[in-house]
Formats: structure tokens, sequence, C-alpha cells
């Protein structure tokens, strides 16, 4: 585990595609991101369909593209992505769960969102 005041590294497990909880998710990232902290996104269940998820209150196309510009990593599942005959986003490839298990054992911090 890293010291206090030390870098942190953050998996952010996301399970909805509610708008506004991705967009904290990925304000959360972006923001631990900047600090200087490493962050891991893992998007299970509907939020493969971060890309299509248009709201005029809650930007999570500006926040992925921000996430995603600041470094952060994010990855689709891709039995999610199959089970709704879908492509992953352009900024979050197809993984499997063997994936998240060792993105999991890596982490100092597991955050779940959904």
């Amino acid at each position: 585990m890293s010291a206090i005041g030390g870098t942190v590294k953050y998996l952010l497990v996301i399970n909805t595609n509610e708008p506004e909880t991705l967009w904290n998710a990925l304000r959360f990232g972006a923001t631990s991101l900047s600090r200087g902290h490493t962050v891991s996104m893992f998007l299970l269940g509907s939020a493969v369909e971060i890309e299509g998820i248009q709201n005029e209150r809650f930007d999570v196309q500006k926040a992925l593209l921000r996430f995603d510009e600041l470094g952060g990593s994010a990855l689709s599942c891709g039995t999610c992505l199959r089970s709704r005959q879908m492509e992953p986003a352009a900024v979050c490839p197809m993984s499997t769960m063997d994936e998240l298990v060792g993105l999991t054992e890596e982490a100092d911090r597991v955050l779940t969102f959904g």
C-alpha cells in the first residue's frame, strides 16, 4: 500500500449506464490522474454502453475524453459487449474477467460505481 501523500493505483469498476454516476466516476478518475495517481477503469454490464450515452446535464463523453487525455486506462468486459452485440468504445478496448482480477490484485484501492 502506498504511503500517505504518495501515489495510489486506483481501479474504478463501473457497472451502470446511469449518466450522473458515470460522470462522477470519470471526474474522480480525472482528478486522481491530475494529482499524479494511476487510474484504471473496468466497465461491466450496462457501463459498456458508455460511448453512446448522451446527456445534456452530465457530459459523459467530455469526461471520458478528459480521463483518456490525462492517461487513464479504460477496459470493457468482452462478455458484456457480446451480450449486447456491441463493439468496444474507441478508448475502452475489450477485456476479460482474468484481466479484471489482475487489475484488482495490482490496485491499492478499488472503487465501485453502480
